[in-house]
């Protein structure tokens, strides 16, 4: 079974930022995560990256938010799409 690409997704937004999600299902998991699912969601302003949600191999799921990684709970893409939008929203009411 191959990789399945779930959705994706690139905008640019009204300041100008680059708002992109992929997603893919995988046959099996990519440690440390749990889950079987490849992602990537960001925001980029002025070609720098303010808000990212991803997972890779060794890292796991995390988040970064203005040039800081934090640890992240996936739980699925419709909450993946929500917080992506939350932090969005939210460093846009900052600027």
């Amino acid at each position: 079974m191959k990789a399945t690409l779930i959705t994706s997704f690139k905008d640019i937004t009204p300041e100008g930022g680059i708002l992109e999600l992929v997603v893919w299902h995988l046959p099996a998991a990519v440690p440390p995560c749990m889950h079987r699912y490849k992602y990537r969601a960001v925001f980029v302003v002025n070609g720098e990256r303010v808000i990212g949600f991803d997972n890779e191999r060794g890292k796991g799921d995390h988040c970064h938010r203005q040039g800081q990684e934090q640890p992240y709970q996936f739980t699925g893409v419709d909450q993946l799409i929500e917080d992506l939008m939350t932090e969005v929203e939210r460093w846009r009411s900052e600027h």
